[in-house]
């Protein structure tokens, strides 16, 4: 059973053009070792509306796993409890001061996932044991509520997963023992009371991560910003939702996939990118009337005023890989859902909240089907620029303009050609002369004016990194597709968010429009 949510009307991108920022939550400045859904965002929406920027987007929520990687999360539903802020807890009387001071140890330049998650993990456990004699009235009501809306949804399972995965000393679910990796019903519930008390504390969690994300939300609609989230399309085989629902999943029933996920070779990577995620049974999704990504796509847009699915073309065919292949070059394209599924979807929900990341191979077919459903693409100048034919003022209105994401170099370290940057010189001589001329800037100040170039485009919404609003170089590269060593880990210096800086970027925002 799924969440029972009521249905929400349509959420499209801002009725006049805007400006936003992308920033992760854990770049986030925080005396605590990563930035957080608390105090760190409260007051990062202050930054923002400071700097005239209407919307914030960030990479997904979810509990991440090995890699630390956004992209892989244990769960589509719960919440990263790395986020949860942890001056709140102390606030409410879950911890105290001293418990978490020692946290400002922590590397402050980047986030040291090894030393922080145990250590987090511990804190938040102690909130947990406490909350039944320490949470006050609201919390407690708070959390009740929370159960009842989601713990047949998606919460039991994700608790108990959380709960046996640990015990198995992290083991994937299908290295479990048989009857519990094949959910046999006397054993679930064996685990379930063997495991009550662990398993309520991972509920407790998660309603803390959900109340401070409330208050979240409500503060950026009270600061005029809009929360703009990331959805992955696929899921970790490894994950509560693959053990919990391996029906709409392409594996047999000890959790073995046929085919896996990913994408040829193109800009990115010369082998391709082998995700590595199992693929989805879309005949069985479509039997159910596509009942799980309509729950998924509700969940998402309650906690977001906008959704980008990564990856939209896999809806209109995507890349399968044989499994135990070693690289993504030898796969083949098959055929998605298309169009049932965005029918199913806006019918459930009165319209569909998200935004298309349509980079990499694009067919005129993947394009059709965004334009059929009036889903917003997206543009990204450091690749735009490299098309011969680009003209930014024929950027659709319908759009969201990017100047770089979190897969590529800052703008700096891409014009400069950075240390992971597989260009030939004579490829990143021929891009700095067009990124030049399209922009009428010069090399000083390349990240300013592929901004300006972003700001004056006919896209309604247009978003830049923070890393290009400091105009900073690939040592502040969030990520590294292809590559799983060291992504994931910057963080904003407070020391850069300067009285001046913000009224340089408010300024900018404004000479264009999108104040």
């Amino acid at each position: 059973m799924m969440d029972p949510s009521p249905a929400i009307g349509p959420v499209v991108l801002p009725a006049r053009p805007s400006a936003g920022m992308g920033l992760h939550f854990t770049s986030l400045p925080s005396p605590y070792g990563i930035g957080d859904i608390g105090d760190a965002a409260l007051g990062f929406l202050d930054v923002l509306a400071d700097m005239k920027l209407g919307v914030w987007q960030f990479l997904p929520t979810g509990p991440t796993a090995y890699g630390d990687s956004p992209y892989q999360p244990l769960s589509a539903f719960a919440g990263n409890a790395n986020l949860v802020g942890l001056e709140p807890l102390v606030r409410a009387g879950l911890l105290s001061q001293a418990e978490i001071d020692p946290l400002r140890d922590l590397p402050t330049g980047h986030v040291d996932y090894g030393a922080l998650i145990p250590r987090k993990r511990a804190l938040l456990e102690q909130a947990a044991r406490r909350f039944p004699e320490r949470a006050d009235a609201r919390m407690k009501e708070g959390f009740h509520a929370f159960l009842e809306r989601h713990r047949d949804a998606w919460l039991g399972d994700y608790a108990l997963y959380r709960i046996l995965k640990r015990h198995h000393g992290e083991r994937p679910w299908y290295e479990w023992p048989p009857e519990l990796a094949r959910r046999d019903p006397a054993a679930l519930q064996r685990a379930r009371e063997e495991h009550a008390t662990d398993i309520g504390r991972i509920e407790v969690i998660q309603y803390l991560f959900d109340d401070q994300w409330q208050r979240l939300k409500t503060r950026a609609g009270e600061r005029g910003v809009r929360l703009f989230g990331d959805m992955p399309i696929y899921i970790a085989l490894d994950s509560a939702d693959a053990w919990a629902n391996r029906e709409i999943l392409r594996v047999d029933a000890d959790g073995r996939p046929s085919h896996v996920a990913g994408v040829p070779p193109d800009y990115f990577s010369e082998d391709g990118q082998l995700w590595g995620n199992p693929l989805y049974d879309w005949d069985h999704h479509a039997r159910e009337g596509f009942r799980w990504w309509i729950e998924r796509v509700r969940h998402a847009a309650q906690l977001c005023d906008l959704v980008r699915i990564d990856h939209f073309r896999g809806f209109e065919s995507y890349w399968a890989v044989p499994f135990g292949r070693d690289t993504a070059r030898e796969g083949a394209w098959e055929p998605g859902p298309g169009d049932a599924l965005f029918e199913a979807i806006a019918a459930a929900m009165g319209g569909l909240p998200i935004v298309a990341e349509d980079l990499g191979i694009i067919t005129p077919e993947v394009t059709a089907l965004r334009l059929r459903h009036g889903i917003p693409g997206m543009v990204v100048l450091q690749f735009a620029v490299c098309d011969p034919g680009f003209d930014p003022d024929a950027i659709a209105p319908e759009s969201v303009c990017y100047t770089g994401t979190h897969d590529n170099d800052t703008t700096v370290g891409w014009f400069l050609g950075g240390r992971d940057d597989t260009r030939s010189e004579e490829e990143i001589r021929q891009t700095r002369e067009v990124a030049l001329r399209l922009s009428g800037g010069r090399p000083e100040t390349i990240h300013r004016d592929l901004v300006r170039l972003a700001f004056r485009s006919p896209a309604r919404l247009a978003v830049v990194p923070m890393q290009d609003f400091l105009g900073l170089g690939s040592e502040a590269r969030m990520n590294v597709p292809g590559s799983t060593m060291d992504n994931w880990r910057w963080r904003l210096d407070p020391e850069a968010l300067t009285a001046a800086f913000r009224a340089e970027v408010a300024a900018l925002v404004q000479e264009h429009g999108r104040a």
